[in-house]
């Protein structure tokens, strides 16, 4: 059994809130589905109210190994691109996921992280777009609702433009191109998709491309290049298993080569830009592939 005290100044506040805050969704779940968690020893349920000093018993045991928090990582070390008002633009680090999910807590979050840092100021930050946990780079957050309302519109019409860098398996064949097989879109039917490259540089097994895409479906840089025979490297899900399994050999990256370089939108009445530099990871093997063609 594991005993969790609340703090003096502790607010006031529903136990599953206090929960999610600290472990990830899915413990929490399993906690009140197997009646595992007590509050002063009485049974509880996941709308009674905690407070400050209350004792929480947790009676099934939690496997910290499955949270995905990235050691050292706090608000401080999320580097900021652009700050407004009503937008936060970050440079998201590879390996910290944008929400809480199964395996992730919600203070191991990108939203999480910058709750807590924009605590005291009572702005609740919201996600426009996202990026998956394994993906570096560029992330736009909402400061306020109107924010949110507005850029959300901005991206659902198509009216921003988002780059990609990206490593694939194999040479590509042409020096630039469109993919537009159809994916699932939100309720699991196929819609439209249109991913376009340039390639930037051709390594003996390896291109380095440069990507935009015009529309935002799960994972559609990955699929779209895996459908073409060209996934990404050191994809764990669409990848070439034995191909990745070389290169992390070879050149020691463990995660996929994909980093959101660029974002382009009309906001507050004028034409934005950011760029987020490529991350430490990928800079070092782009290196150690240039010394391999010399």
């Amino acid at each position: 059994m594991r005993e969790i005290v609340l703090p003096a100044e502790e607010t006031p506040g529903s136990l599953e809130n206090f929960l999610r805050k600290n472990f990830p969704i899915g413990y929490v779940r399993k906690l009140f589905r197997k009646n595992g968690v007590r509050i002063n020893g009485r049974r509880a349920r996941e709308d009674d109210v905690v407070r400050a000093r209350d004792r929480i018993q947790l009676y099934i045991p939690f496997e910290a190994t499955k949270t995905t928090l990235v050691p050292g990582t706090d608000s401080s070390n999320i580097e900021t691109i652009f700050e407004d008002e009503a937008l936060l633009v970050v440079n998201k680090p590879a390996g910290l996921a944008v929400h809480e999910g199964k395996t992730v807590s919600k203070r191991a979050s990108i939203l999480g992280i910058l709750e807590t840092r924009f605590r005291a100021a009572a702005i609740v930050p919201r996600l426009i777009h996202r990026l998956d946990k394994d993906t570096s780079g560029l992330l736009m957050i909402a400061k306020n609702p109107q924010a949110l309302d507005e850029l959300e519109g901005i991206f659902e019409s198509g009216e921003v433009a988002k780059e990609y860098l990206c490593l694939v398996v194999g040479r590509l064949p042409s020096n630039e191109g469109k993919i537009d097989f159809l994916l699932p879109g939100r309720e699991g039917k196929p819609v439209r998709s249109l991913t376009r490259f340039r390639v930037v540089q051709r390594f003996s097994e390896t291109t380095l491309a440069r990507v935009q895409i015009e529309t935002g479906r799960l994972h559609q840089i990955r699929l779209h290049f895996a459908k073409l025979n060209y996934p990404v490297v050191m994809d764990d899900q669409h990848g070439d298993f034995g191909f990745n399994k070389r290169f992390r050999k070879q050149y020691g990256l463990t995660r996929q080569f994909l980093h959101a370089e660029r974002l382009k939108i009309k906001y507050g009445g004028k034409q934005r830009e950011w760029s987020a530099p490529l991350a430490s990871d990928l800079k070092r093997v782009l290196s150690r592939l240039a010394d391999f063609q010399c």
